[in-house]
This record gives structure tokens, C-alpha cells and sequence, in this order.
């Protein structure tokens, strides 16, 4: 018996989300008395037996390189087959994009109970209940789990990553798979720019139509530059071209959950409030103080943004110095 997590990665590169899902995984099976144990598929550029740094015991790979380009398919069709292989009784994936499209079709082919959109470790004490967002982000919902296999999918930045509580050294055994032929065909893929990935930012200054123009943009890229923060923006910013969509956050665009969201000239319809209001703190600037934003958010300022946002970067200069 085992808890299993699947392992995402992009560029070599494991994702932070993985990070968080082992640290979940290695916490609840200390919880449930049994072993961490992660699944990853293709590649990547390190060594992954250090991932027992995060309470994995075992890691699985399928190290062929044809699995580098997500095919939600036939990883599911992968995954489900170690699940039985290996004897899980709990799958954790983060749930991110990959999440999104693997863990419903491992939960179907497995008939397995699932939990999207988990925030807390499962409460078994008393069965298996797992908490939850819903309508949103809005309020939480507490799902039971009565199936003898178990799918969670864990929100990303809502579960602390914790280093060094495993053994340091993960044993990495080779898994081998037939893969079915891919459904899907990577053409060409074009890797968004920026030192820090939206969904995996801690700390994200956003725009909206209050700044004006794209040439005013600098003031926002400033203030993001001084705090080591990722940039969005607001549909509307992005619809008119100023930003690139892939900025775009809210309800029909990415739905973040940092430490800290930093709204500018951004009013705060329902629709963009839907994909950031799981921000652990909301500092909303715009010089109408009727704008919506405010009752959201934990720290205002009514303030003109052209005025505003010069000072705060200067004083987060000054702070480091």
C-alpha cells in the first residue's frame, strides 16, 4: 500500500506544484502509516533520487523521451497501470493543467473516488474527507471518500512545500510501459518569457485598463522587478493587446493563488475576482474609491497608480537595500 503522486515537470525541469503534491503525499501517508512513493514520465535534468528531500521513498519512471510532451491519454492509461502495479490506495496529482487532464481520466479508468481543488490534508480520523474550493474559489466544501481508491487533486500554492523531513535519498526504479500510440502531436511549442511562471508565482503584480496604455506598462514591471514577482493583467488589458493572453488572469483566464496579488488600475469584476480570490493577501490600488476590488481585499490605497506605484517601488528598493 502506498500513497502515489504523479510528478509534472516542463523543460527539464520539475514543477514547484510537484513539489507541494509530494510534500501532501509524504504528509498523508505518515497519516494513513504507509510509503510516499512518485511517478514521473520522460526526462528531466536532475537527479531525481533527491526528491526524498520531500518524503518520497521510491520514484517510478517511465524515462522515455516520447512522454516529455504531456498526452493526457497515455498518461492516464500509465498511471492507472502502476496504481495497480504498485497497490496505491491514494493518487495525488496537483492540479495545475496536467492535473486538470490526467486525474479525472486515472479516477474513470480506476473507478476511483476524486477530489479536485483540494486545500487541506483529508481528515482520517473519521473515513476519509477531503476540503475543498467551490463556486469559484468562493467557499469550501468538505467531500467524503468512500471509494478504496482515492484521486486528489491538490490547488496549487495551497499546500507548503517541506524540505528535509524525508530520508534525503529516494530510490528510483525504472517502470516499464508500453505506450499506446499518442493521440495528440506537438507541431512546435513556444515557451512564454518572464522570470517567474504565473502559476507558480508567490508573488504577482497585475494591471488593468486603469494604467492606460501599454506604453505605462514599465511602472507595473518595475514594482514586479523590485519584489521578485510575476506580471498579469486583467481580460480587457488583454483583449486590447497591450499584454500577451498569457497574462491574463481570471475567470476565463489562469486562476493563481499567491502569497500576494497586487491589483493596479484593475476595478474588479466578478469574472477576475473568480481566479484570484484564493490570494493568501489582496493589496488593491485605484483611485475610485467605489471601485468593487475593495471589498476584496485585505490592504487599500485610493491613490492615482502613476503616483502610487513609483513610491512603493522605490520603498521596496530602499527595504533590500
Amino acid at each position: 500500500m502506498s500513497v502515489l503522486i504523479f510528478i509534472d515537470h516542463s523543460e527539464g525541469q520539475v514543477k514547484k506544484v510537484s513539489l507541494e503534491a509530494l510534500s501532501y503525499g509524504a504528509a498523508l501517508a505518515g497519516q494513513l502509516g504507509v510509503s510516499a512513493e512518485g511517478i514521473l514520465l520522460g526526462t528531466v535534468g536532475m537527479d531525481l533520487s533527491t526528491l526524498g528531500r520531500f518524503g518520497a521513498k521510491k520514484i517510478h519512471q517511465a524515462a522515455q523521451e516520447g512522454l516529455n510532451h504531456l498526452d493526457a491519454q497515455v498518461y492516464a492509461k500509465i498511471i492507472a497501470d502502476a496504481v495497480t502495479a504498485t497497490g496505491a490506495t491514494v493518487v495525488i496529482f496537483p492540479n495545475n493543467f496536467s492535473g486538470k487532464a490526467v486525474a479525472p481520466r486515472v479516477a474513470a479508468r480506476l473507478k476511483a473516488g476524486l477530489v479536485s481543488g483540494a486545500v487541506a490534508l483529508p481528515d482520517t480520523a473519521n473515513g476519509f474527507v477531503v476540503k475543498k474550493t467551490v463556486f469559484s474559489g468562493k467557499a469550501f466544501a468538505h467531500v467524503a471518500l468512500n471509494t478504496p481508491l482515492k484521486v486528489i487533486a491538490l490547488n496549487p500554492n495551497s499546500y507548503p512545500i517541506r524540505e528535509g523531513e524525508g530520508s534525503g535519498s529516494a530510490e528510483v526504479v525504472a517502470l516499464s510501459v508500453t505506450a499506446t500510440a499518442p493521440k495528440v502531436k506537438v507541431v512546435s511549442a513556444t515557451q512564454a518569457t518572464g522570470e517567474v511562471p504565473l502559476t507558480e508565482a508567490e508573488l504577482v503584480v497585475s494591471g488593468g485598463r486603469g494604467l492606460k496604455g501599454p506604453e505605462n506598462w514599465g511602472i507595473i514591471e518595475d514594482l514586479a522587478k523590485a519584489l521578485g514577482a510575476a506580471t498579469a493583467c486583467s481580460r480587457p488589458v488583454a483583449d486590447s493587446g497591450w499584454r500577451p493572453h498569457h497574462e491574463h488572469v481570471g475567470q476565463t483566464g489562469i486562476a493563481i493563488a499567491p502569497n500576494l496579488y497586487i491589483a493596479i488600475g484593475i476595478s474588479g469584476a466578478i469574472q477576475h475576482l473568480a481566479g484570484v480570490n484564493r490570494s493568501k493577501v489582496i493589496v488593491v490600488i485605484n483611485k475610485d474609491p467605489e471601485a468593487p476590488f475593495f471589498k476584496a481585499a485585505d490592504y487599500g490605497i485610493v491613490g492615482d497608480a502613476f503616483e502610487v506605484v513609483p513610491k512603493m517601488t522605490e520603498a521596496v528598493k530602499k527595504l533590500k537595500g
